[in-house]
């Protein structure tokens, strides 16, 4: 009993971010998903990148992205930003019709900007707080309320959920997932190269985008203090911070 009281009073210890009640645990699990991609995703996509032309790759990468702004429009309206949801809806009429699927990005040669949302933003607009950081094993980077958006309502928005056939699901999903980390290789070799601690970095940068992505404009506090990276609640009834256009 006083050897395990000593260990959690080690981890305890450990820990000195209160967003990352949890760090012990997920250092550990970090470790496991840097393992897994030394070992697998790095590989498969470097040899990807090296055997795919620029060209087709660019076209798988937009199909995806075409599938996501879908559901993007609905978190969009969702937070009543009606001009997003528009414009993520157009991208997504415009290249599924004309582009082949959204293997051609026609929208963006028309200059209709891709607005990126998930449930977690949604939640966060209208005042869920982030809760804990967490590491996912495989997944990665995430909050206690991004996970449960993501394992409970973001992976039915997923156009790929829709595919009746088991072998093509599978298929795309694991193209996706090789696309995305051919699309992460330069990212991950500057990591290595500027963090004394890949951990802290990776979790800190994590913590930042999402708030950038949930507080659009940046609005203050009363005190003149940014919103917390918790997700502070939003006055009653409206969202975190509406975006000023």
């Amino acid at each position: 009993m006083a050897v395990v009281l000593a260990a959690l009073a080690g981890c305890a210890g450990m820990n000195t971010n209160p967003r990352d009640p949890l760090e012990p645990l997920n250092r550990q699990v970090a470790k496991f998903n840097d393992d897994v991609d030394a070992v697998l995703l790095k590989p498969v996509a470097t040899a990807y990148r090296e055997a795919t032309p620029p060209l087709v790759r660019t076209g798988i990468a937009n199909f995806f992205g075409n599938m996501g702004d879908a559901w993007s429009s609905v978190n969009a309206l969702l937070q009543f930003k009606l001009q997003d949801a528009a414009e993520n809806m157009m991208r997504f009429s415009f290249n599924t019709v004309f582009g082949f699927a959204g293997i051609l990005d026609i929208a963006s040669d028309l200059n209709i900007e891709r607005h990126k949302e998930d449930f977690g933003q949604t939640l966060g607009r209208w005042g869920v707080p982030a809760g804990p950081y967490i590491v996912l094993p495989l997944l990665g980077p995430s909050t206690l309320r991004d996970a449960i958006a993501l394992g409970l309502v973001d992976r039915r928005g997923d156009g790929l959920h829709y595919i009746h056939s088991s072998w093509n699901q599978d298929g795309l999903y694991a193209l996706r997932v090789v696309d995305q980390r051919a699309n992460l290789l330069r990212v991950g070799n500057v990591i290595d190269q500027a963090a004394l601690d890949r951990y802290s970095f990776t979790r800190d940068a994590y913590l930042q985008k999402r708030r950038a992505d949930i507080f659009e404009d940046k609005e203050l506090d009363s005190d003149g203090a940014e919103p917390k990276l918790d997700g502070t609640p939003a006055p009653s009834g409206q969202p975190a911070s509406a975006p000023k256009r």
